[in-house]
This record gives C-alpha cells, sequence and structure tokens, in this order.
C-alpha cells in the first residue's frame, strides 16, 4: 500500500514528506494506522548527526507513536484489527533480560534496521529510527513493541506515552524509587522533565524543586506538582548547586537529568545528599560528551544511575500510564504545546532546538487531537 512520511535523507537535511510504498506485515508483525506521534529530543539528536545507534538513512524518524491495528501477520496472538495501540521498546517476553524482572532492555529491542524496514520510496529501502518509525501515516511494527490500550485517551495524548510521559514516570517511579516525604530536584521542565514532576508526586515526595533555564515553565511545573521553581538562566552557574543544597538542607534525596548535556549531568549530581542521595540520568546527551564524576563522591555514599527510558516494559507498563491519563492521575493534555500537520514537522522540530514549547505533537486525522 502507499501512504505519506516524513523522509530523512541525510544527517542535518530537512525532513521531505514523501508517498512511500508499506508492504503487508509478516510473521509476528502487525500493521497500524498511525494516528498521532510525537516530536522528541532523542530524534533530534539523531537528525543533527549527534547519535548513531539504532538510527540509518534515508530513514523514517519518530518512535513516539500511536494508532489503530489495520492487519496482523502470521502467529500475532495479542493484537487484533481495531485495536487501539502505543507503540515503545520491544518486550518479548521470554528472553533472558525479560524474564530477570533486573531490566526493560529486551534482547529484541535493538535490530537490523535493513531488516526490520517494511518501507520504501522508489525502490530505496527507508530505514524505521529506532526500529519504528512512527512520521509516517502508517507502519509495519513488530507485535512486541505494540501496547494494546483500552483507556478513553486521545491519541494525540496517548502517542505521548511512546517515550516521554512514561519514561519520565518511570524513571521517578521505577528507576529512582522516589520514596514518601523525600526531596527532588528535577533539571529540564521538557516533556521528560515535568513527566518526571508527575511521578515525584505520585510517589508523595515531600518536596519537588524544577529547575529550568526558562522562567515560563514555572506556571505548568506548579499545576503539574512542583513545590518550587528556580531560574536557572537567572542563577550564576556557580551558585545553582549550592543554592538547590540550601534549599533542600543539605542536599537532595533524589536528583533527575533530563536535559542531555553532560555538564548538567554534573550539577544533579554535585546537588545529591551525601550517604544516601541518588542522582538519575534520563537525558540523551551527544555521543562527544563526557561526564566526569570524581571517584571520592562516590565513596561519600552518593550514586549516580541511568534511566533507559524509565525502566518501562511498554506491553506490561503502559496499559495501566493511560488509564491513569483517563482516571486524571497523570496531565498529558497540559504538556502538548503545538499540534501539528505533518508537513510541519521541520517547524516543530526548529522549536525544539531553539528550546521553545514543551511537545509538539503531528496528528494524521483531524480527530487525532481530540477524539479517543
Amino acid at each position: 500500500m502507499q501512504t505519506i512520511a516524513a523522509v530523512a535523507p541525510g544527517p542535518r537535511e530537512p525532513l521531505r514528506i514523501e508517498r512511500i510504498d508499506v508492504a503487508a506485515p509478516g510473521p509476528g508483525e502487525v500493521l497500524v494506522e498511525i494516528k498521532a506521534s510525537g516530536l522528541c529530543h532523542t530524534d533530534l539528536v539523531a537528525l543533527e548527526g549527534l547519535a548513531t545507534a539504532n538510527v540509518g538513512f534515508p530513514g523514517i524518524p519518530g518512535h513516539e507513536g500511536a494508532g489503530v491495528v489495520v492487519e496482523i501477520g502470521a502467529g500475532v496472538t495479542t493484537l487484533r484489527p481495531g485495536d487501539r495501540v502505543v507503540a515503545f521498546l520491544a518486550e518479548c517476553g521470554t528472553c533472558p533480560s525479560c524474564l530477570s524482572g533486573k531490566t526493560n532492555l529486551c534482547q529484541e529491542v535493538l535490530v537490523d534496521l535493513e531488516q526490520a524496514s517494511r518501507s520504501t520510496m522508489d525502490g530505496t529501502k527507508l530505514l524505521p529510527f529506532q526500529g519504528l518509525g512512527t512520521f509516517t501515516n502508517h507502519a509495519v511494527l513488530r507485535e512486541i513493541c505494540l501496547a494494546k490500550i483500552d483507556a478513553d485517551v486521545p491519541f494525540a495524548q496517548l502517542c505521548c506515552l511512546g517515550c516521554a510521559v512514561s519514561t519520565g514516570l518511570g524513571a521517578a517511579l521505577n528507576t529512582a524509587k522516589v520514596t514518601p516525604g523525600s526531596s527532588v530536584v528535577v533539571f529540564g521542565m521538557g516533556g521528560v522533565g515535568l513527566s518526571i514532576v508527575q511521578g515525584a508526586r505520585i510517589a508523595g515526595a515531600g518536596s519537588i524543586i524544577a529547575v529550568d533555564v526558562n522562567a515560563d515553565k514555572e506556571s505548568i511545573a506548579a499545576k503539574l506538582g512542583a513545590t518550587r521553581f528556580v531560574d536557572a538562566s537567572a542563577t550564576p552557574s556557580g551558585e545553582l548547586v549550592p543554592l538547590l543544597r540550601e534549599l533542600t538542607g543539605g542536599g537532595a534525596d533524589f536528583t533527575f537529568e533530563a536535559v542531555g548535556r553532560a555538564s548538567i549531568m554534573r550539577q544533579a549530581f554535585d546537588a545529591t545528599r551525601h550517604g544516601w542521595g541518588v542522582c538519575t540520568i534520563v537525558g540523551l546527551a551527544p555521543s562527544t560528551e563526557v561526564l566526569e564524576i570524581p571517584p571520592y563522591a562516590l565513596l561519600e555514599g552518593r550514586t549516580i544511575k541511568g534511566s533507559p527510558a524509565g525502566d518501562v516494559k511498554g506491553r506490561s507498563h503502559i496499559p495501566e500510564f493511560a488509564r491513569w491519563v483517563a482516571e486524571g492521575k497523570v496531565d498529558i493534555g497540559s504538556l502538548i504545546t503545538d499540534v501539528l500537520t505533518l508537513d510541519q514537522i521541520n517547524d516543530g522540530f526548529r522549536a525544539m532546538h531553539d528550546g521553545t514549547g514543551i511537545r509538539s505533537v503531528v496528528v494524521f486525522d483531524e480527530r487525532a487531537g481530540g477524539a479517543a
């Protein structure tokens, strides 16, 4: 079949809206009509040529998608046409990683993009970023990458569970395991950081300090659960960590970096409390950056850890997150600052590069922004 997609010809080149061909789903695969797809910083880093893992050109970016199952391939047992789904990292449920209960990094997460491609343009294979490639109206995806959703949530919000919101909630609840009454500092009030704020609120944190260079983010941070906002642009860099340590009475129990810069990751670590502070890294920094932590700092009892997609298992966890959204426990609607058509996608990435807005979502039909 033919459909439309935003194609990435190469790094540092604008996306092109093209008509492409999509093959029928094979064994274990599902044809999905994508209704909405969010713009993620991870894709921006890849498009700017600063990250190459699990991406390739020419390709179809996007990994934060939601839609409806159109057709299933042989052997698919958990989905059927008409099901509402969210795309996420693979969860096969049978590999040693899945069975360990210790990680969400299923052994099927990384795929050969050439072999995974089911889309072509003029006979040339288009490589799906992250093995997903959701900036297209139709995509063939693996069954193990699709979470079935029963909750009544609009597609424009539902797609954000494919990365930003799930990652943020999971970072607080799964990776760091924020405890009731604890102090939390979150660096970066984008879609992920604001979702970390919500996760910390759900966990019962006693104080949640939101840090960002954009003072306009203060109101949305407070709405979602932050108890205090620190404008990093108005605070000299050398004074930010001492200020945060003062506000938390000697350092935060939990800190999170959701910006994707090594220098801010170091600030987040330095802002933790000696003895038991936990710093969780969520943002994706360019592959050229290096985070330096002096060994003695680790002997002070502080911990630094990474949070791969919030340690969320897509098929197991995302349906519950969707129910939380439907129940009003999690707010996604307030995160969406721009609803775009596919031909506006380059504008959305330019805005992301400039640091404006929170979450931009591409919708593929007029109903995706408001219909369930």
